[in-house]
C-alpha cells in the first residue's frame, strides 16, 4: 500500500504542474509538443486491476467517517411494560408519528429499540441494563419501569410517558424543576380517583361495595388506593382490596369480588393491564361493573373508563424526546400534567349488566361503544 500511495502522489504531482518550459513549440500549432500529466495518466491505467482495488481501499481506511458527512443516528430505548401485541402497541405508535412529525424518521434518522415488559416487574433491571450497555441516548416508558432504570442509570435521560405521581414516588425533586436524568409526564391519577368513584355512583347510585385491583408492588397504585379509600369512608362505600403481586392474585381476586361486591375499580399497571382478558371476562361473567382508566380497556369490553388520553400523553413524550435529543437537560424541563382527558362508555356492557347510563353522562362522553 505503501508504494501505491507514492504512485499517486507522483500522479498527483505530476497532474498539478502538467507543462514545463520544455513542453512548449512555437512552431506547433497549439504550442505543446510534450505532456508530461499525459505520460502519468498512461502509466496509471497500466495499473493491474488488483493493484487499482487495493489502492481505493487504502483511501478508504484513511479517510475518516466525519470526513465524508456521516453522523451518529440517535438511538431511543423503548420500554412498554405490557407486550407488543397489547395496547401498548397503538401507544407506542402514537410516539413514532409524533416523532416522524418533529423530524425524527424511524430506520432514517432515529433509531427505536422496542423492548416489551411483558407485565412482569423483574423484566425491567434486566432492559435497563441492556440499554446501559447499548448507550441509547433517550429513554422512554412509564412510571412502574422508572425505579429500575434509576438503579441502572444517573447518566442517560429518561422520559416518563405515563407517571402517576413523579413527585410522590421520589422519581423527581419537584415539577417545576424535576434535577437528575429523568422528566416527563405525571397522570395525576391519585387527583382523579374522587372524580372516577363518583362517575361510578353517578351510573350506580346504590353503590356500596367495590372491589379493587391494584398491584401492591407499584408504589403509584398504592397511593392512588389510600386516596381511594379516604373518598370511599366519606361516600359510606366499602373496599375490597386483596394483595396482588402475581398474575395467580388478580384469579383469586376475582373469585373474592363475587357476590360480594357490585362493582371493580381498576388501578392499571402492567401487571394489571396483561391480564385485561381474565378481568373483564370473569367480571362480566359475576355481573360486575368495571371501571377502567382508559378507553382502549372499555373497548375490549369494560364498562366505562375516565382518564388522561394515553396516545395523547406518548405524543408529548416524543415532544420531551425531541428537546433532549437537540440539547436540552431532562432535569431541566418540567413535568407536565395531563390536558387531554377522555370518558369511554360500553353500552353494549351496559345492556348485559342491565345498567341503564343516565342521559347526563352520556352527553359527556368522548366515545360510546354500542
Amino acid at each position: 500500500m505503501k508504494g501505491h500511495r507514492t504512485e499517486l502522489s507522483a500522479f498527483s504531482r505530476s497532474y498539478e504542474t502538467p507543462y514545463t518550459s520544455s513542453d512548449y513549440d512555437s512552431s506547433h500549432p497549439y504550442g505543446i509538443v510534450h505532456c508530461r500529466a499525459c505520460d502519468v495518466e498512461m502509466q496509471f491505467h497500466h495499473l493491474r486491476r488488483r493493484e487499482f482495488l487495493e489502492l481505493l481501499g487504502g483511501l478508504t481506511v484513511f479517510w475518516p467517517a466525519a470526513a465524508l458527512g456521516q453522523k451518529k443516528v440517535p438511538t431511543i430505548g423503548f420500554l412498554g411494560g405490557g407486550t407488543a401485541a397489547s395496547a401498548w402497541s397503538s401507544w407506542a405508535s402514537a410516539f413514532a408519528k409524533r416523532l416522524a412529525e418533529l423530524g425524527w424518521i424511524e430506520h432514517r434518522t432515529i433509531t427505536i429499540e422496542y423492548r416489551w415488559g411483558e407485565g412482569r416487574s423483574d423484566r425491567y433491571a434486566e432492559i435497563a441494563a441492556e440499554f446501559v450497555q447499548r448507550k441509547v441516548d433517550v429513554i422512554v416508558t412509564a412510571g412502574v419501569a422508572v425505579p429500575a432504570l434509576m438503579r441502572a442509570t444517573s447518566v442517560i435521560p429518561i422520559v416518563i410517558a405515563l407517571g402517576s405521581d413523579p413527585v410522590g414516588s421520589g422519581q423527581v425533586a419537584s415539577l417545576a424543576r424535576p434535577g437528575g436524568n429523568v422528566t416527563g409526564l405525571s397522570l395525576q391519577y391519585t387527583e382523579l380517583a374522587g372524580k372516577r368513584l363518583e362517575l361510578l355512583r353517578e351510573i350506580m347510585p346504590g353503590l356500596r361495595r367495590l372491589g379493587v385491583l391494584a398491584n401492591a408492588g407499584y408504589a403509584d397504585a398504592m397511593l392512588e388506593m389510600r386516596e381511594l379509600r379516604a373518598l370511599a369512608t366519606t361516600l359510606g362505600v366499602e373496599i375490597t382490596a386483596p394483595e396482588i403481586r402475581r398474575a395467580e392474585d388478580i384469579t383469586l381476586a376475582l373469585e373474592i369480588f363475587k357476590g360480594g361486591t357490585e362493582a371493580v375499580y381498576v388501578i392499571g399497571d402492567p401487571l394489571v393491564n396483561s391480564n385485561l382478558g381474565r378481568i373483564i371476562t370473569a367480571s362480566s361473567a359475576a355481573r360486575l361493573a368495571t371501571l377502567f382508566n382508559v378507553g382502549d380497556f372499555v373497548k375490549a369490553g369494560g364498562l366505562i373508563s375516565y382518564g388522561p388520553s394515553f396516545s395523547d400523553m406518548f405524543q408529548r413524550a416524543a415532544d420531551y424526546t425531541d428537546k433532549i435529543l437537540r440539547g436540552a437537560k431532562p432535569g431541566e424541563l418540567p413535568i407536565e400534567q395531563p390536558t387531554k382527558f377522555e370518558l369511554f362508555i360500553n353500552l353494549t356492557t351496559a345492556k348485559a349488566l342491565g345498567i341503564t347510563i343516565p342521559g347526563t353522562v352520556l352527553a359527556r362522553a368522548d366515545q360510546v361503544i354500542e
